[in-house]
């Protein structure tokens, strides 16, 4: 059996075609939103490269990751097509923006709070968290026009970057701020 090409050649217009059909120029928002969550997934998969598998903050981040293929698959269909994708699935839904914040209140038991703005980089794991937050905010912006409501991808990202925020505070173990 003849093993399928990595390569397609169909983007080679400048376009790009989406899950449950039709074709965007890849500048559009769609793509420009979900590329911006893959290149936040991919900034978490370094965080978790650093930590190592065997650890609970690990599995967090895998689970983080597992939900953004869900967020990007939504991304990656029109508008018109949304109401085809299955929830917790191809859609994000309620549950996971609970988990999220459900998440953020059990890790922010685990440190004080920073009363002054946070100088990110004291520790590496932290600083990828960091990183990873901000291209987070990114995506969210993005997300605004791809994804408008009733979509709980711009939800779902706020909290995301609120929990990355929190998780990278909890690796430092205690905040080191600044006053700006």
């Amino acid at each position: 059996m003849a093993r399928e090409k990595v390569y397609t050649r169909t983007g080679d217009d400048g376009t790009t075609g989406l899950l449950y059909g039709g074709r965007v120029r890849k500048d559009s928002e769609l793509p420009t939103a979900y590329g911006t969550v893959d290149e936040a997934q991919a900034v978490l998969g370094l965080a978790r490269a650093e930590i190592g598998a065997a650890s609970e903050l690990a599995d967090v981040i895998v689970a983080i990751e597992r939900d953004l293929y869900v967020l990007m698959a939504e991304l990656a269909t029109l508008p018109e097509n949304r109401s085809k994708l299955k929830p917790g699935t191809a859609a994000v839904t309620a549950a996971m923006v609970e988990h999220l914040e459900r998440e953020i209140d059990a890790t922010s038991e685990r440190f004080e709070p920073p009363t002054e703005f946070v100088v990110p980089g004291e520790t590496k794991v932290a600083a990828l968290l960091d990183v990873a937050r901000t291209v987070v905010r990114r995506a969210e912006r993005h997300a605004l026009v791809a994804a408008p409501p009733p979509s709980l991808v711009v939800t779902y990202l706020n909290r995301l970057s609120d929990l990355l925020w929190t998780l990278a505070r909890w690796q430092e173990g205690h905040s080191l701020s600044s006053r700006l």
